[in-house]
Protein backbone atom coordinates (compact mmCIF):
# COMPACT_ATOMS: atom_id res chain seq x y z
CA UNK A 1 0.00 0.00 0.00
CA UNK A 2 1.65 2.95 -0.75
CA UNK A 3 2.23 5.23 1.93
CA UNK A 4 0.63 9.23 2.19
CA UNK A 5 3.00 11.31 3.38
CA UNK A 6 2.55 13.33 6.23
CA UNK A 7 2.89 17.17 4.94
CA UNK A 8 2.49 18.13 8.69
CA UNK A 9 5.61 16.32 9.99
CA UNK A 10 7.84 15.83 6.33
CA UNK A 11 9.92 18.68 5.20
CA UNK A 12 7.94 19.46 2.33
CA UNK A 13 6.50 22.90 2.13
CA UNK A 14 2.59 23.34 2.59
CA UNK A 15 0.88 23.68 -0.89
CA UNK A 16 0.09 27.12 -2.30
CA UNK A 17 -4.03 26.99 -1.42
CA UNK A 18 -3.03 26.26 2.14
CA UNK A 19 -0.85 29.78 2.44
CA UNK A 20 -3.78 31.46 0.56
CA UNK A 21 -5.96 30.01 3.64
CA UNK A 22 -3.54 31.46 6.05
CA UNK A 23 -2.86 34.63 4.80
CA UNK A 24 -6.62 34.97 4.40
CA UNK A 25 -7.35 33.99 8.14
CA UNK A 26 -4.86 36.39 9.19
CA UNK A 27 -6.19 39.23 7.01
CA UNK A 28 -9.87 38.51 8.88
CA UNK A 29 -8.33 38.25 12.25
CA UNK A 30 -6.67 41.53 11.50
CA UNK A 31 -9.90 43.27 9.86
CA UNK A 32 -11.77 42.73 12.84
CA UNK A 33 -9.19 43.74 15.19
CA UNK A 34 -9.30 47.30 13.55
CA UNK A 35 -13.33 46.90 12.98
CA UNK A 36 -12.50 46.70 17.47
CA UNK A 37 -10.38 49.37 17.80
CA UNK A 38 -12.10 51.62 15.31
CA UNK A 39 -15.09 50.88 17.54
CA UNK A 40 -13.56 52.04 20.81
CA UNK A 41 -11.90 54.96 19.37
CA UNK A 42 -15.51 55.96 17.87
CA UNK A 43 -17.06 55.65 21.48
CA UNK A 44 -14.36 56.93 23.29
CA UNK A 45 -14.47 60.26 20.81
CA UNK A 46 -18.36 60.56 21.24
CA UNK A 47 -18.03 59.80 25.18
CA UNK A 48 -15.59 63.11 25.27
CA UNK A 49 -17.64 65.37 22.93
CA UNK A 50 -20.76 63.84 22.88
CA UNK A 51 -22.45 66.84 24.82
CA UNK A 52 -20.78 69.28 22.74
CA UNK A 53 -22.04 67.38 19.58
CA UNK A 54 -25.51 67.78 20.74
CA UNK A 55 -25.48 71.44 21.98
CA UNK A 56 -24.24 72.20 18.52
CA UNK A 57 -27.30 70.24 17.04
CA UNK A 58 -29.53 71.83 19.60
CA UNK A 59 -27.94 75.76 18.39
CA UNK A 60 -28.37 74.97 14.72
CA UNK A 61 -32.09 74.06 15.07
CA UNK A 62 -33.00 76.78 17.06
CA UNK A 63 -30.75 79.03 14.30
CA UNK A 64 -32.76 77.35 11.61
CA UNK A 65 -35.86 77.39 13.11
CA UNK A 66 -35.32 81.58 14.00
CA UNK A 67 -34.67 82.26 10.52
CA UNK A 68 -37.46 80.34 9.06
CA UNK A 69 -39.50 82.57 12.16
CA UNK A 70 -38.36 85.46 10.92
CA UNK A 71 -38.35 84.88 7.39
CA UNK A 72 -42.42 84.37 7.80
CA UNK A 73 -42.57 87.98 9.49
CA UNK A 74 -41.29 89.10 6.77
CA UNK A 75 -42.97 88.35 4.77
CA UNK A 76 -46.57 88.97 6.50
CA UNK A 77 -45.13 92.38 7.43
CA UNK A 78 -44.07 93.17 3.77
CA UNK A 79 -47.66 91.56 2.61
CA UNK A 80 -49.75 94.03 5.63
CA UNK A 81 -48.10 96.91 4.29
CA UNK A 82 -48.69 96.24 0.65
CA UNK A 83 -52.45 95.90 1.68
CA UNK A 84 -52.34 99.00 3.46
CA UNK A 85 -51.01 100.94 0.24
CA UNK A 86 -53.49 99.38 -2.03
CA UNK A 87 -56.33 100.70 0.19
CA UNK A 88 -54.01 103.95 0.56
CA UNK A 89 -54.61 104.24 -3.44
CA UNK A 90 -58.49 103.68 -3.53
CA UNK A 91 -59.06 106.33 -0.85
CA UNK A 92 -57.33 108.44 -2.58
CA UNK A 93 -58.98 108.08 -5.68
CA UNK A 94 -62.63 109.10 -3.42
CA UNK A 95 -61.20 112.34 -2.72
CA UNK A 96 -61.17 111.26 1.35
CA UNK A 97 -58.25 113.48 2.23
CA UNK A 98 -58.42 112.63 6.07
CA UNK A 99 -58.58 108.58 5.54
CA UNK A 100 -55.46 109.69 2.99
CA UNK A 101 -53.19 110.90 6.05
CA UNK A 102 -54.51 108.43 8.37
CA UNK A 103 -52.95 105.88 5.89
CA UNK A 104 -49.82 107.58 5.07
CA UNK A 105 -49.35 108.26 8.64
CA UNK A 106 -49.51 104.33 9.65
CA UNK A 107 -47.23 102.99 6.50
CA UNK A 108 -44.51 105.75 7.99
CA UNK A 109 -45.19 104.46 11.69
CA UNK A 110 -45.57 100.99 11.64
CA UNK A 111 -43.93 99.81 8.23
CA UNK A 112 -41.13 102.50 7.62
CA UNK A 113 -38.97 99.77 6.71
CA UNK A 114 -41.44 99.01 3.33
CA UNK A 115 -40.93 100.64 0.30
CA UNK A 116 -44.23 100.91 0.50
CA UNK A 117 -44.16 103.89 3.16
CA UNK A 118 -41.91 105.80 0.63
CA UNK A 119 -43.99 105.11 -1.86
CA UNK A 120 -46.92 106.33 0.18
CA UNK A 121 -44.70 109.40 1.39
CA UNK A 122 -43.69 110.06 -2.22
CA UNK A 123 -46.77 110.65 -3.83
CA UNK A 124 -47.87 113.03 -0.87
CA UNK A 125 -44.74 115.02 -1.98
CA UNK A 126 -46.33 114.79 -5.65
CA UNK A 127 -49.59 116.08 -4.35
CA UNK A 128 -47.92 118.59 -2.66
CA UNK A 129 -45.91 120.22 -4.89
CA UNK A 130 -49.34 119.93 -7.15
CA UNK A 131 -50.75 122.17 -4.35
CA UNK A 132 -47.79 124.71 -4.58
CA UNK A 133 -46.83 123.25 -0.88
CA UNK A 134 -42.96 123.27 -2.05
CA UNK A 135 -41.42 123.01 1.89
CA UNK A 136 -43.83 120.59 2.16
CA UNK A 137 -43.05 118.34 -0.33
CA UNK A 138 -39.41 118.71 0.51
CA UNK A 139 -40.35 117.58 3.90
CA UNK A 140 -41.87 115.02 2.88
CA UNK A 141 -39.05 113.65 -0.07
CA UNK A 142 -36.66 114.32 2.87
CA UNK A 143 -38.46 111.48 5.04
CA UNK A 144 -38.60 109.22 1.93
CA UNK A 145 -34.73 109.64 0.99
CA UNK A 146 -33.71 108.96 4.72
CA UNK A 147 -35.91 105.92 4.50
CA UNK A 148 -35.24 104.37 0.52
CA UNK A 149 -34.83 100.75 1.22
CA UNK A 150 -32.35 100.49 -1.72
CA UNK A 151 -29.76 102.98 -3.30
CA UNK A 152 -32.33 102.85 -6.39
CA UNK A 153 -34.83 104.25 -4.76
CA UNK A 154 -32.91 106.44 -3.08
CA UNK A 155 -31.75 107.95 -6.37
CA UNK A 156 -35.10 108.86 -7.30
CA UNK A 157 -36.56 110.50 -4.47
CA UNK A 158 -32.67 112.79 -4.83
CA UNK A 159 -34.61 113.32 -8.58
CA UNK A 160 -37.72 114.47 -7.07
CA UNK A 161 -36.01 116.29 -4.82
CA UNK A 162 -33.54 118.15 -7.52
CA UNK A 163 -37.21 118.81 -9.59
CA UNK A 164 -38.98 120.73 -6.24
CA UNK A 165 -35.82 122.47 -5.31
CA UNK A 166 -35.06 124.14 -9.12
CA UNK A 167 -38.81 124.79 -9.64
CA UNK A 168 -38.28 126.81 -6.31
CA UNK A 169 -35.19 128.82 -8.06
CA UNK A 170 -32.75 127.13 -5.74
CA UNK A 171 -30.42 125.78 -8.41
CA UNK A 172 -27.40 125.02 -6.47
CA UNK A 173 -29.15 122.67 -3.78
CA UNK A 174 -31.21 120.79 -6.99
CA UNK A 175 -27.08 120.48 -7.99
CA UNK A 176 -26.17 119.43 -4.85
CA UNK A 177 -29.41 116.21 -4.72
CA UNK A 178 -28.44 115.20 -8.17
CA UNK A 179 -24.62 115.10 -7.01
CA UNK A 180 -26.01 112.77 -4.55
CA UNK A 181 -27.05 110.33 -7.03
CA UNK A 182 -24.59 107.30 -8.46
CA UNK A 183 -23.67 108.57 -11.82
CA UNK A 184 -24.93 105.69 -13.50
CA UNK A 185 -28.95 106.05 -12.41
CA UNK A 186 -31.47 107.69 -14.29
CA UNK A 187 -29.05 108.56 -16.28
CA UNK A 188 -31.32 110.11 -19.52
CA UNK A 189 -33.27 112.21 -17.07
CA UNK A 190 -31.02 112.72 -14.57
CA UNK A 191 -28.38 114.33 -17.05
CA UNK A 192 -31.32 116.12 -19.12
CA UNK A 193 -32.42 117.81 -15.44
CA UNK A 194 -28.31 118.76 -14.11
CA UNK A 195 -28.17 120.40 -17.65
CA UNK A 196 -31.37 122.65 -16.44
CA UNK A 197 -30.00 123.18 -13.51
CA UNK A 198 -26.49 124.49 -14.77
CA UNK A 199 -27.97 126.39 -17.01
CA UNK A 200 -30.13 128.25 -14.10
CA UNK A 201 -26.15 128.34 -13.00
CA UNK A 202 -24.88 130.17 -15.85
CA UNK A 203 -22.44 126.92 -16.40
CA UNK A 204 -23.23 126.79 -20.47
CA UNK A 205 -19.96 124.31 -21.49
CA UNK A 206 -21.22 122.15 -18.38
CA UNK A 207 -24.86 122.29 -19.16
CA UNK A 208 -24.32 121.32 -22.76
CA UNK A 209 -22.04 118.06 -21.60
CA UNK A 210 -24.77 117.23 -19.32
CA UNK A 211 -27.68 117.09 -22.40
CA UNK A 212 -25.20 115.89 -24.57
CA UNK A 213 -24.70 112.88 -21.94
CA UNK A 214 -28.44 112.66 -21.57
CA UNK A 215 -28.85 112.35 -25.83
CA UNK A 216 -26.72 109.52 -25.68
CA UNK A 217 -28.27 107.89 -22.63
CA UNK A 218 -30.93 107.65 -25.17
CA UNK A 219 -29.29 105.36 -27.34
CA UNK A 220 -29.58 104.69 -30.98
CA UNK A 221 -33.19 104.98 -31.52
CA UNK A 222 -33.44 108.34 -30.08
CA UNK A 223 -35.59 110.94 -31.85
CA UNK A 224 -33.87 113.21 -33.90
CA UNK A 225 -35.52 116.84 -33.04
CA UNK A 226 -36.01 115.36 -29.13
CA UNK A 227 -36.46 118.07 -26.44
CA UNK A 228 -32.79 117.80 -24.90
CA UNK A 229 -31.34 118.08 -28.55
CA UNK A 230 -33.38 121.23 -28.82
CA UNK A 231 -31.86 122.52 -25.63
CA UNK A 232 -28.18 121.70 -27.35
CA UNK A 233 -28.95 123.65 -30.49
CA UNK A 234 -30.52 126.76 -28.15
CA UNK A 235 -26.90 126.45 -26.45
CA UNK A 236 -25.33 126.34 -29.06
CA UNK A 237 -27.08 129.58 -30.73
CA UNK A 238 -26.91 130.98 -27.79
CA UNK A 239 -22.80 130.62 -28.03
CA UNK A 240 -22.55 131.91 -31.25
CA UNK A 241 -24.63 135.17 -30.40
CA UNK A 242 -22.74 135.68 -27.78
CA UNK A 243 -19.26 135.06 -29.41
Amino acid sequence: MPVVADRGNSGTPPSGAFWRLLRHGDCMAFDAYDDYEQSERVQKWLRQNGLSIVVGVIIGLIAIFGYQQWRNHQVAHQTAASGIYQQLQSVIDSGNSNAVDVLTQQLMNDYADSPYAMFAVSDRARRQVEAKQFDKALESLSWAEQHAPSKELKALVDLRIAHVQLGQGHAQEALSALDRMPADSYAMVGQELRGDVLVKLGRRDDALKAYQAAVKAMGPDAQKGNEVQMKIDDLATAGKQGA
